[in-house]
């Protein structure tokens, strides 16, 4: 059996996230039907990280168990041709062994980066809609980035974590919070091991309510040492989520493309 690696992309905006439900509106039913067509076999998918609906992925990672003898070019290419238009495999490749340790889309992985996708413009565009999140106030970018400095390292999440989020524990490793503005949109990109349910929505909602000068930065960080959900900001809407990357160790050679050029 050979373990095959994909890079994946998606437009999230019609499928009720990744994770496969009973209607088979999802981006892995969509994606593990294409690759049955493809191949004439069953094959399941196990993902990097799991999206809500109506969130998108630059470049969601996933991997498959097969005995089919295939180039990697062919597995992008077949598979392509029964996809939508709003899934493409960008890639393909073949993960060895290394010696008794297994490649896993998962567990593998060492970190994960989010971008969020924010109009910031007293009037919505329809031309975003879906594509990126809106707020008609005026935000400082300053202010949130100086709250943000708060969330990096080590931290209990637990302020930030959905209620129905299944993580063993809210313990995570932030690496970076970012937010750059271009124009009238602006670029939140959040790197860390791993992410609680909901837990990037949820810190970008609490740093938009300190952006608009409702909150000093300060009260972030009062917001993550009380662990309560209900002190932070209410789950900002998933339009602008964009899964970006996932890192793993150099060893499995996955062909990672540039990080996605947001606007």
């Amino acid at each position: 059996m050979k373990r095959i690696a994909l890079g994946i992309q998606y437009d999230g905006t019609s499928w009720r996230g990744w994770q496969t439900q009973p209607d088979g509106k999802t981006v892995q039913d969509t994606l593990e039907t294409a690759l049955k067509k493809f191949s004439l076999a069953d094959i399941a998918t196990t993902c990097a990280g799991r999206t809500d609906a109506g969130v998108h992925a630059l470049e969601q990672v996933v991997h498959f168990d097969t005995d089919l003898d295939r180039d990697m070019f062919s597995w992008v290419r077949g598979v392509n041709a029964f996809l939508p238009a709003s899934i493409a495999v960008r890639w393909a490749c073949e993960v060895a062994r290394d010696g008794n340790e297994q490649f896993h889309a998962r567990f593998s992985a060492t970190a994960r980066t989010y971008r969020y996708l924010l109009y910031n413009h007293p009037v919505r565009s329809p031309l975003l809609s879906g594509k990126a999140g809106w707020v008609f106030r005026p935000l400082t970018v300053e202010t949130m980035q100086s709250a943000a400095t708060y969330l990096i390292g080590v931290h209990d999440f637990t302020a930030f974590r959905a209620a129905e989020c299944q993580a063993k524990s809210p313990v995570k490793t932030m690496h970076e919070i970012r937010i750059e503005r271009r124009g009238d949109l602006l670029v939140f990109t959040l790197r860390a091991n791993a992410f609680l349910h909901h837990m990037v929505r949820n810190i970008v909602g609490s740093l938009i309510v300190v952006g608009s000068g409702n909150k000093q930065p300060e009260w972030l960080k009062s917001v993550l040492e009380g662990k309560d959900r209900s002190r932070a900001a209410p789950t900002f809407m998933p339009d602008g989520l964009y899964l970006a990357r996932i890192d793993y160790d150099p060893k499995w050679k996955l062909p990672h493309e540039p990080l996605f050029p947001l606007p």
